[in-house]
């Protein structure tokens, strides 16, 4: 190096793809710098809560009502457990236009900490339906291209699941599955019956359920079914940049980590009509610090992307990096989480389970699939599960009646929610804050995102859709509900920065690299061109990993 501020690559964020991305990056050799802008959390050694049983947290896990005055967004998601990963509302303000919740969490790892960990591969259709049926742009990649990043992603991270053998939900590289417990076992094969083309199966899930000698390699152990994921888990059986990409990527000697960074800009140099390096104010301290290097890859997640890039102006582009089209911040997206719903089922009554099971069981979506036939475009993942209650019922609230009823296993539940597909709209977009700035100097974000008619209508049909089997399911008592959350609260914002065939409708190219500064690659959330249905952060971590090789390559080629 030239000198300690110069680096062959840098990563902006150090979540799930930043994360993959200094992987990648330090395993082909290239002294990588990693800025974070949050404190740095390093695996086992900065997870509190994680052995704590809930009698020994202050409030047994519930949110103080101070807590949920100062903090109405992060309030939403998070809970007295995970406190310390989530960020305070006052921590990093931004302007709602519309109600919008930014859910985020600034540390070394991210949310790869918190995150639900769903691993499904988006199917073909999920690639070609926006352009088919004509409610978005083509993407510029399909599922051949990236099914083998998949595969690399899948082996290296491990994900449990079962070979279902669906064109709607592709199979891929699987550790044995979290089993179905009898009442999902049963419900299943009524629906499978019923209809013929819907499939309850085993979820996709970033868990070691039985680990190969890569994963052990990386010090990383079995789920112990506790389903305390989101504390940081101890053994490291789910997948998080902290207890897998990170450390694999320091032990190349290639890594270098900076805490407390946070990013004001990425640096254009007019000659080169390159990126030259990332402008970096101190958390703590407010000392502004230039690095350099030869590639930067974008990954704070989504609008933190967004906002850095609108932020980095210059001479070239005064609007923002690479946005000469002006529509960096544009055609930003989300997933509906919106409606659920559950019901009783009767029988089983000599069945239970074992352990609290992290993951869930799946209907893949059969809505729009190969064609469109609804009243709406794009389709929805239903989640869905069966537990049983801890305590049979009891008029009594204390005393020996109360323990007994207690000691004996109660009824059996079914419940469902939806992951939907939300069309991305010119309108719903975010912006820099004409004078509002933060803590750092930085302007403020606004968010201006919102549902539309499709959405309205998705819910109505994924209502009477899940009510009805529930119905075949054998269950009773059956209520849905339209919660009517903000976007935002999924915490799948997609969009903004988005990938594209056409510079002129698109901010990159199939390469997640920007039409007009192509050192710079975006691979986080923003780069989507749609939100599919299915959960995106395998997408991402495979996105990522693609890039970086395509990156090297083009740095060999002396392209770069």
């Amino acid at each position: 190096m030239a000198d300690d501020n110069t680096y062959d690559a840098i990563v902006i964020g150090s979540g799930i793809s930043g994360g993959w991305a200094a992987k990648e990056l330090c395993e082909k050799g290239l002294k990588t710098l990693v800025l974070e802008r949050g404190r740095n959390v390093e695996h086992i050694k900065d997870y509190p809560t994680a052995w704590l049983p809930p009698w020994e947290l202050p409030h047994g896990g519930a949110l103080t009502r101070k807590y949920r005055e100062e903090n109405p967004v992060a309030s939403r998601i998070a809970a007295e457990d995970v406190l310390h990963f989530f960020t305070k509302d006052a921590d990093h303000p931004y302007v709602q236009e519309k109600p919008f919740d930014w859910i985020r969490g600034y540390q070394v790892g991210g949310k790869s900490i918190m995150w639900g960990r769903a691993c499904q591969r988006w199917s073909r259709y999920d690639f070609e339906a926006p352009e088919r049926d004509g409610y978005g742009i083509g993407w510029p990649i399909g599922y051949d291209d990236i099914a083998p990043w998949y595969s690399h992603v899948e082996k290296f991270i491990g994900v449990s699941g079962n070979l279902d053998g669906l064109d709607s939900m592709p199979d891929g590289e699987f550790q044995p599955p979290f089993d179905f417990n009898c009442v999902e076992k049963a419900y299943s094969e009524r629906i499978r019956k019923h209809y013929g083309d819907r499939y309850v199966v085993q979820g996709r899930w970033a868990h070691l359920t039985k680990p190969e000698q890569i994963h052990l390699d990386q010090g990383r152990g079995p789920c112990m079914s506790r389903n305390m994921c989101w504390r940081g888990c101890p053994y490291g059986a789910y997948f998080s940049s902290n207890s897998s990409t990170l450390p694999w990527a320091a032990k190349t000697g290639n890594l270098t980590i900076r805490p407390d960074a946070v990013v004001h800009s990425i640096i254009h140099d007019e000659r080169k009509g390159r990126a030259a390096g990332v402008r970096v104010v101190d958390a703590h301290t407010g000392k502004i610090t230039e690095y350099r290097a030869r590639i930067v890859f974008v990954n704070a997640s989504a609008l933190n992307s967004v906002l850095i890039l609108l932020n980095s102006t210059s001479a070239r582009f005064p609007h923002g990096l690479g946005n000469d089209n002006g529509l960096l911040g544009k055609y930003v997206a989300f997933q509906s989480y919106r409606a659920n719903g559950g019901g009783l089922i009767d029988g089983f009554e000599d069945g239970y389970y074992y352990g609290r099971r992290p993951s869930e069981c799946i209907i893949p979506n059969f809505r729009n699939l190969k064609r469109h036939e609804m009243g709406f475009v794009g389709g929805y993942t239903t989640f869905t599960g069966a537990f049983r209650e801890r305590g049979a019922p009891s008029s009594a609230r204390m005393g020996g009646v109360y323990k007994d009823a207690q000691a004996r296993p109660g009824q059996w539940k079914v419940y469902m929610y939806m992951q939907g597909e939300t069309v991305p709209k010119e309108s719903n977009h975010v912006r820099l804050h004409d004078t509002l700035k933060d803590a750092w100097g930085i302007p403020q974000l606004v968010t201006s995102v919102e549902y539309d008619d499709n959405d309205e209508k998705m819910v109505r049909d994924w209502r009477e859709q899940a009510k009805e089997m529930m119905e075949v399911a054998g269950c009773r008592d059956i209520e849905t509900a339209d919660t009517q959350w903000y976007p935002g609260r999924d915490i799948h914002e997609m969009g903004g920065c988005r990938m594209g065939r056409d510079p002129a409708t698109s901010m990159l190219n199939q390469w997640n690299q920007l039409h007009t500064c192509p050192n710079v690659f975006v691979t986080d959330g923003a780069c989507m061109t749609s939100t599919g249905n299915q959960s995106p952060s395998l997408l991402y971590m495979a996105l990522t990993a693609r890039a970086v090789n395509r990156a090297v390559e083009e740095l060999g080629r002396q392209n770069l």
